[in-house]
């Protein structure tokens, strides 16, 4: 792990050295709401595999039955303030101030699951080539957040994306498909992804 600079008068991650930092396999997490952000490269690192998710028959049937409203990009940074809210975080007011920058510069997105036009749950990450990074999900619904999953990796593989990264695996993300690849096969496949033209679907 490094320690990352942080822009002294904004407090946000120059978007730029974000996008180098996603690209070169990395990502930020601060220590805590207020605590130094850390740059990591896991090995071995998790993805989700485009084709690979795997979708429960109770997860189908509340597909199915269309209990949700999905949008794109209608409350980025309040999906990042739910996010946030938990006990031990390492989304701090500097990582969501650096990841609503990438949003208005068109490469951080949010997938949100409405219900009776509230936030149910959803999820946020960052678009770069034909590679998206996932970076965090909540739910206040059951089941909201992987309804967004699923909608989100419809729309990757609809739009020809070719890898979807989880960062670290866990025993949720590993029951919907989740797998962990050695680092260096990770670096193949960001390679291949991050220079490919590709545009996040709305």
């Amino acid at each position: 792990m490094i320690k990352s600079n942080l822009i002294s008068n904004s407090k946000i991650i120059d978007p730029d050295f974000l996008l180098f930092a996603y690209a070169s396999g990395y990502f930020p997490m601060a220590e805590s709401r207020q605590g130094d952000i850390w740059w990591h490269f896991p090995d071995p690192r998790a993805i989700i595999p485009i084709d690979g998710l795997k979708i429960t028959r109770s997860l189908h049937q509340t597909i199915k039955k269309k209990f949700f409203q999905i949008r794109i990009n209608t409350a980025f940074e309040e999906i990042m303030h739910q996010c946030a809210k938990r006990d031990d975080t390492w989304i701090s007011n500097e990582i969501i101030q650096s990841y609503v920058q990438l949003h208005k510069l068109g490469f951080a997105h949010s997938v949100e699951a409405w219900k009776d036009d509230s936030l149910a749950g959803g999820l946020y990450g960052v678009a770069l080539g034909a590679a998206f990074f996932g970076e965090s999900m909540f739910s206040r619904v059951r089941d909201a957040s992987k309804v967004a999953l699923v909608y989100l990796v419809d729309k990757l593989r609809a739009g020809k994306f070719e890898l979807l990264d989880t960062q670290f695996n866990t025993p949720h993300l590993a029951r919907l498909g989740a797998i962990e690849i050695p680092r260096e096969d990770y670096l193949r496949l960001l390679k291949k992804a991050v220079v490919k033209r590709r545009s996040f679907p709305d």
